[in-house]
């Protein structure tokens, strides 16, 4: 066999195996692609209990109760259609508050309750962190100045 065919046959091996290996890639991940579960999805598709989820939306007003123990809060998790239970134990991000964006790392026990182990709060363009609040970026100085 000549070198060329050698080389061309090589290529074609290389070619199939890229394509496999991608095929294989994107049928592990076709469930994974979502960045989170909305509420609304976790109710029509279902989740099973245990499997490890990010789950998103809004904070339903009224709903964060925090437990006796000072560490766990109870709060419900809505997209506007749908509205599920969660619950977390640790320390909630400063932004965390009812009305709130969340996404929420856990999985949901057998009782229907999400069970976070980490909470991401989301805020809009609009955030100005405390210490920022009455300054404002001046473009010809590229320095920030109190408003005043």
């Amino acid at each position: 066999m000549k070198a060329k065919h050698q080389r061309l046959i090589l290529a074609l091996v290389a070619l199939v195996a890229l394509i496999g290996a991608g095929l294989l890639a994107a049928s592990a991940l076709k469930d994974e692609a979502a960045y989170f579960y909305a509420p609304h999805d976790v109710k029509t598709k279902g989740v099973e209990p245990g499997k490890a989820i990010r789950l998103g939306g809004m904070v339903v007003k009224g709903s964060l109760k925090r437990a006796s123990d000072g560490v766990t809060v109870h709060f419900d998790v809505t997209d506007g259609k749908a509205t599920v239970p969660a619950s977390f134990k640790g320390i909630t991000p400063d932004l965390f508050r009812e009305g709130s964006g969340v996404v929420a790392e856990g999985a949901f026990d057998v009782g229907g309750t999400f069970q976070a182990t980490n909470l991401l709060a989301k805020h809009d363009e609009r955030y100005m962190p405390r210490e920022l609040e009455g300054m404002q970026y001046d473009e010809k100085s590229h320095k920030m100045k109190v408003d005043r």
